[in-house]
């Protein structure tokens, strides 16, 4: 199951997305919003980004106006791993090397049509293990520090 929501910034491009994973057959919850009327990101983004962490999805797409301030806010979040992409080179290699499990994407920088492929590359990519789950540790070790 895949997460996917967006802020009022971003709704067009998460409607489109929906409409291709329905094609795909890939099942999805759609965390909001429901439409283009004003809401924060941060709202947003914790909602969905819980459902990763808590295991009822596996991955989450997120949308705003840049893809820039839901990918704060979903990375303020334990055990999220969110990455702003705007190029397929690093759709895949945010998988690949940073295990990433949240993509983030700009309603108002990213078409449907590079959306579209970011999104599958996202989705089809496997985290390559190896030299990299040492640095996913001390990723996940920050995020477990108290009182920096």
């Amino acid at each position: 199951m895949i997460a996917i929501a967006s802020d009022h910034g971003g709704y067009e491009l998460k409607r489109g997305v929906i409409d291709y994973l329905k094609a795909k057959g890939i099942e999805y919850k759609d965390f909001g919003c429901y439409s283009t009327n004003s809401c924060d990101y941060p709202d947003i983004a914790l909602g969905t980004c819980k459902s990763v962490v808590k295991g009822e999805c596996e991955k989450a797409l997120l949308f705003c106006g840049t893809g820039i301030g839901i990918s704060i806010a979903a990375n303020k979040v334990a055990g999220i791993r969110a990455a702003c992409c705007s190029d397929i080179f690093s759709a895949k290699f945010t998988r690949l090397h940073n295990d990433a499990n949240v993509l983030c994407l700009g309603g108002r920088v990213v078409g449907i049509g590079l959306a579209l492929e970011l999104v599958e590359t996202f989705l089809n990519t496997e985290f390559e293990g190896g030299r990299h789950i040492k640095r996913i540790e001390k990723i996940t070790a920050i995020e477990n520090m108290q009182n920096l």
